[in-house]
């Protein structure tokens, strides 16, 4: 595997610290690679769609909202590429999250003709070679160069598997009815619907749940987001792990089969075997200790990164709640 990472809200960064996040749009023209290159004349440099993370977003979230902003483009996300830690002219911190973002082409003709406003004067997509050489800063070379690396190996394009731990649910001491039925509580709720646009960046068009009903309430704003109907699934209930009765194995074969952007919701004591299941299940994935990404908080959520070409495990990264 040629890449992993974690990232977790706040990563790398303090009080002070400036968040940011963008990524390396790029797209398939005539058989070749092109990758987008931003042109700010306030600024006078050459440099990758980004911008800084609204309060209550994730880094995520903002990569897609500052892309369609700056660039009109509407994307969804691929694989993590890294951060970009720079120091500011006050002396104040600032780190970028990037990811790899691919614009298909029915997302370059709905884009329209680019207009120029208040941050970009222009855009230009040109080959990775004439990017590295255009671009103004050494730190937007060094992600490029990463982003390069996964084009030689054909593992730019990527689909994830998003494993999601359902939020807050009032605890079984105080709920008289069976362990399934358990509802969120209000900060879950709130929890359920702060994750719901992050993970909608990936443009999951499979969601998963165990049948319970806390899992089943933490997707329902992720569901509305993104119009994507829920599957109720025991294979993945925690119930049936209990029993020894789950189809785990099963369930995350499906998905590396399908290659689409997936999430599969579930609980604290199952999310290590879903993610055991996929890193066994993937190319070079056996070889990973993933332990650190299946211990997940309630709301947190891992996200498995696949290459299409050869179903190696790309890249790993867990996120979790802003509220």
């Amino acid at each position: 595997m040629r890449d992993a990472s974690t990232v977790h809200p706040g990563a790398h960064s303090s009080a002070t610290t400036v968040v940011a996040a963008g990524a390396v749009c790029w797209r398939m023209v005539e058989g070749k690679v092109r990758v987008l290159l931003i042109h700010r004349d306030h600024r006078h440099d050459v440099s990758f769609p980004k911008g800084k993370v609204d309060p209550g977003e994730s880094t995520p979230q903002a990569a897609v909202r500052e892309i369609a902003e700056e660039t009109g483009y509407r994307v969804g996300l691929g694989a993590p590429l890294g951060t970009a830690e720079y120091l500011l002219p006050g002396g104040r911190d600032k780190v970028v999250h990037y990811w790899a973002a691919e614009v298909t082409d029915e997302q370059h003709a709905a884009a329209g003709v680019f207009a120029p406003n208040d941050e970009v004067a222009r855009i230009e997509w040109v080959p990775i070679a004439k990017a590295r050489h255009q671009l103004t800063y050494e730190r937007d070379a060094e992600i490029l160069d990463r982003f390069a690396d996964r084009v030689a190996a054909d593992q730019a394009r990527t689909f994830a598997i998003v494993a999601l731990r359902h939020a807050k649910a009032i605890s079984p001491g105080e709920w008289a009815g069976s362990d399934s039925t358990r509802p969120l509580l209000p900060a879950g709720r709130k929890q359920a619907r702060s994750v719901a646009p992050g993970i909608a960046a990936w443009r999951p068009r499979k969601i998963v749940s165990s049948t319970a009903a806390r899992c089943l309430a933490t997707v329902e704003p992720l569901s509305t987001a993104t119009r994507v109907g829920v599957k109720d699934s025991d294979a993945i209930s925690q119930d049936a792990y209990e029993s020894g009765t789950d189809d785990i194995a099963g369930a995350v074969k499906k998905r590396l089969k399908k290659q689409v952007d997936a999430v599969l919701c579930s609980h604290g004591p199952v999310l290590p075997e879903i993610i055991r299941q996929v890193a066994s299940q993937t190319r070079g994935g056996h070889r990973l200790d993933l332990r650190q990404y299946a211990s997940l908080g309630l709301a947190d959520y891992t996200v498995l990164h696949v290459a299409h070409s050869d179903g190696t495990l790309v890249a790993v990264e867990t996120h979790g709640p802003t509220v």
